[in-house]
């Protein structure tokens, strides 16, 4: 059995991938989504030791680890730690970069500069509003807006750690079309394979189906034409 492992984005939650995992399940895979802490005191490497404990978690030898947004650096940073128990890394319109780069790092400046901003004496963001990620369906933009929480601005700033062991992973990076952020070139420079899906960039909520057939295809060693 294959074990995917589902790691939700900035101000999101495990909930995340409601809509995704019955997909997996229903097709024979086990699923797990870890929530991830979004205290004030909460750093990248707080979210690493997470994942890395969902990971420990598994037994299954087939895990593929996923990581949305914000939490493709979160998966690579675990996996480097981990690299004999991951078989597989996809990140979802996800934030990627060589060791020592932080989300911040990567971001246009404007981007660095509104959430530095956005910020409380706490270091938490208040979450945007539902058509930031791209959900402009009444409906489910009403029930992202009622889930969405803070977020911790250590995460965007602390730089990740990689020794290298992550690269020797394969990868596949999905991008949504049109992009936000270079997601696709992140994902290239990794040298893994890309796979655009049309769609906004919270996809795993608006397009489930989609996102659960390009995570299918990826352990049946297909090549993923989504589009």
């Amino acid at each position: 059995m294959t074990t995917y492992v589902l790691v939700h984005g900035a101000w999101h939650g495990g909930w995340a991938w409601e809509r995704v995992a019955p997909l997996l399940t229903a097709a024979g895979a086990h699923v797990v989504t870890p929530d991830l802490a979004h205290d004030r005191d909460v750093g990248l490497s707080d979210h690493v030791d997470e994942v890395v404990a969902a990971v420990d978690a598994v037994t299954d030898p087939d895990l593929v680890l996923v990581g949305h947004s914000y939490a493709g650096l979160v998966v690579r940073q675990a996996a480097d730690l981990r690299p004999h128990r991951v078989a597989h890394l996809v990140l979802v319109d996800g934030w990627a970069g060589p060791d020592g780069a932080s989300l911040t790092d990567l971001a246009p400046d404007w981007f660095t500069a509104t959430v530095t901003a956005a910020a409380n004496a706490d270091g938490l963001i208040a979450p945007p509003a539902p058509e930031s990620f791209g959900v402009t369906d009444p409906d489910d933009a009403r029930w992202l807006g009622e889930r969405l929480r803070t977020h911790a601005l250590r995460t965007f700033t602390e730089p990740t750690r990689l020794t290298g062991a992550v690269d020797r992973i394969p990868g596949t990076g999905v991008h949504c079309v049109p992009e936000t952020f270079p997601f696709a070139r992140f994902a290239a420079d990794l040298g893994y394979r890309t796979v655009p899906v049309d769609g906004p960039h919270d996809a795993p909520l608006t397009d489930p189906r989609r996102i659960a057939d390009v995570l299918l295809a990826v352990v049946g060693r297909e090549a993923p034409t989504l589009g």
